[in-house]
């Protein structure tokens, strides 16, 4: 069995048009992509048959992934949870010791991380590094380029 995927109601409704788009509009696209592709011949020396089948294959692992995810999708209440540690939806502040940079993260699933918007995954290293800590807490973390080292300045469910 799959692992749960905790989502927010709009993270789920999200992939769900997504989901959608993909089976209503894109499949059918593909479709006669290939089906164009076979009336011009040859199919052993058809490089846009080979490349609609290809494009087929990429669209359909794309929707068995996210079938998958929300068939294992868990919508978390945030009015239920401790709001004293990081946890998956928490907003958290950081102060990075190095430089005294601060900077604000949501804690998501990796299905709704958005890095531009601060919303990373639970399973990112900052993320990892962060669940089940409190205000005042020191962690360090290893990232890509070393280690980081940030106190949490304040967590919120905003």
């Amino acid at each position: 069995m799959d692992k749960p995927v905790y989502l927010t109601p709009e993270g789920l409704e999200k992939l769900k048009a997504d989901l959608k788009f993909m089976t209503s509009k894109e499949r059918p696209r593909i479709s006669r992509d290939i089906a164009e592709a076979r009336e011009k011949g040859d199919l052993s020396e058809n490089a846009e048959y080979d490349a609609a089948k290809e494009a087929q294959g990429l669209l359909e692992a794309k929707i068995a992934k996210l079938q998958t995810t929300i068939a294992n999708a868990r919508i978390v209440d945030e009015s239920q949870m401790d709001t004293s540690k990081a946890f998956i939806l928490s907003t958290v502040k950081v102060r990075n010791k190095a430089n005294a940079m601060e900077q604000t993260y949501k804690l998501v699933s990796a299905a709704e991380a958005d890095f531009a918007k601060g919303r990373i995954s639970v399973t990112s290293p900052i993320g990892k590094g962060l669940l089940g800590k409190a205000v005042g807490d020191t962690v360090t973390i290893k990232v890509p380029a070393g280690s980081v080292e940030l106190e949490i300045v304040e967590i919120s469910r905003a």
